[in-house]
């Protein structure tokens, strides 16, 4: 049997960390810090901490496999501990700040997290839930200047006393390298464990042209949260490729992040389309005040961008580029764009507020209860998704682990979709949130796609409410444009004109906000629970 010839190259996390040094060691790290202050380093100054961090945390006992929780905002520091703790031999585990301190506690108790490292700002949050985790060590990263409390470790004296220089532990790519947990919208919050080797490549297909392009040339925000689904891998992916990384720490208002965008020369950004409603709200009350780069890239991901969203967008000059995944994909699954050979606006339209074809090395398919659908652009199946970074379990939860993955190993997303003869994936919704009035299925995606298309409608989300005659009928809670008198008769009027009529929602609520969940959707369970006992007329 002839043998091959290559080098058995491990693909592991310090490769990208020494690559960053020795090729970029002038791009520069800016964060807004929760004061607001601005905060630069550069590639070099983020090396050095970090060597320190993954020494310091040596000097502390960390074992290999040890899993270190964070508990912080999106800044340079955070940055460090993306990489300060896999290098060390640890396992970097973010903690969701915006999931309830119980779910918080069950999180880092189910984990094993025997090390913390929180900003000091988040300190009163750590005192809701510590009692219910078993941390050895809380390091505090002195963001305010104020006394640390009895007990904790010094971020910064811990860094100042550490030897860069010393030698870090050999690394497998089979190793663990981080962990996250999902938002537990549906049960309790389920653990999948990344390894360096799976990381690398993720970051690898990150890169890629056809999917989210990071390049050196690129000034990149994350305004997804650090402590969702890695940010989407972007803090590994941008290092890898040297770019310029900004982090908005918590200021994630429009304003806020337009003034980022200006000052930084913003290139690529990427968050949830609630993010990007709320950009696109304070860009049209203040035209001509922000001098944005032309073309700028708004990835959007976490759930279905409106077509009317995309179509505004490019007005201002701002290209949103559609993107799926989820934590159990590391999350990037597939990205949109649209192929050359496509010159009908409104066909290229169409595209983009798809999900997009799969990310090399990631494979999906679309199943019923019937079996595999067919690629016809039309036939809804449950996605099922397969690959070169996806989870092949939940960590220590085998019950979960049987209903989510399939007996040949595919693992089932909860997505509904169509695929195209193209490959391209289409949501349609979730399996939870579909509605089925009357033996006839409607999705509430397409409608609030739709509603949001409608130039009086700032935000909509559509439920299902029981009804006495039909089982099942969607309910439209809907925020109004500031100053435009929108009413139930203009928008079944305008819906009527683009779904049967059947699936068109019989009522409406106006609010003054949807709520989110930890990850910035539309929280349909609280929705859900809101309005379950609408009274129809």
């Amino acid at each position: 049997m002839l043998a091959h010839t290559m080098m058995d190259f491990p693909l592991t996390l310090d490769v990208i960390f020494r690559r960053a040094k020795a090729l970029y060691s002038t791009a520069e790290i800016v964060s807004r810090m929760p004061d607001s202050s601005v905060t630069r380093v550069t590639y070099a100054d983020f090396d050095r901490r970090t060597r320190k961090l993954a020494a310091a945390l040596a000097s502390l006992g960390l074992r290999k496999g040890d899993r270190v929780a964070t508990l912080m905002w999106n800044h340079n520091v955070h940055l460090e501990a993306y990489f300060g703790i896999p290098i060390s031999g640890g396992v970097l585990h973010t903690l969701n700040l915006r999931l309830h301190p119980d779910e918080i506690g069950f999180i880092a108790s189910h984990a094993k997290d025997r090390f913390l490292i929180v900003d000091d700002v988040l300190l009163p949050l750590l005192d809701k839930f510590e009692s219910k985790a078993a941390f050895e060590k809380v390091i505090v990263v002195p963001l305010t200047g104020k006394p640390l409390p009895e007990g904790r470790l010094d971020y910064e004296k811990l860094l100042a006393a550490a030897d860069e220089n010393s030698s870090l532990p050999a690394l497998a790519e089979e190793d663990p390298l981080g962990m996250c947990y999902t938002s537990g919208t549906t049960g309790k919050p389920k653990g999948v464990v990344y390894s360096h080797r799976t990381t690398c490549l993720h970051s690898l297909g990150a890169a890629l042209a056809d999917t989210l392009a990071v390049s050196r040339n690129d000034n990149v925000v994350a305004v997804v949260p650090m402590f969702h689904a890695s940010a989407w891998g972007l803090p590994f992916a941008c290092t890898m490729v040297g770019c310029k990384q900004v982090y908005p720490g918590p200021h994630l208002d429009a304003v806020s992040l337009l003034d980022l965008f200006e000052r930084e020369r913003i290139t690529l950004a990427a968050g949830v389309p609630t993010i990007w409603l709320g950009i696109l709200d304070a860009l049209e009350k203040n035209p001509g005040r922000w001098k944005l780069r032309e073309g700028l890239r708004m990835v959007v991901g976490g759930s279905a961008a409106p077509e009317g969203m995309i179509r505004a967008m490019d007005k201002h000059g701002l290209r949103v580029v559609h993107a799926w995944g989820m934590t159990e994909t590391s999350p990037l699954g597939s990205v949109s764009h649209v192929p050359a050979r496509v010159t009908d606006e409104d066909e290229r339209y169409a595209i983009r507020a798809k999900q997009g074809i799969p990310s090399p090395f990631v494979e999906v398919r679309a199943v019923s209860e019937a079996g595999q659908v067919p690629c016809d652009g039309k036939t809804p199946g449950e996605l099922e998704v397969r690959g070169a970074w996806v989870a092949q379990s939940y960590y220590d939860m085998p019950e979960e682990t049987a209903q989510r993955w399939t007996h040949d190993g595919w693992f089932r997303t909860g997505d509904v979709v169509t695929i195209d003869a193209d490959g391209f994936l289409k949501i349609t919704d979730r399996t939870k949130d579909l509605i089925k009035s009357g033996g006839e299925w409607i999705s509430s995606v397409e409608l609030e796609n739709l509603l949001m298309g409608h130039a009086g409608v700032k935000e909509a989300a559509v439920i299902a409410v029981a009804h006495p005659k039909w089982a099942e009928r969607p309910l439209a809670v809907v925020v109004k444009k500031d100053g435009v008198g929108v009413t139930e008769a203009d928008l079944k009027t305008y819906l009527a004109t683009k779904v049967a009529k059947w699936a068109v929602p019989d009522a409406y609520a106006f609010v003054d906000a949807i709520p989110r969940t930890s990850a910035g959707k539309f929280h349909k369970g609280e929705l859900r629970e809101r309005y379950k006992d609408w009274k129809w007329l």
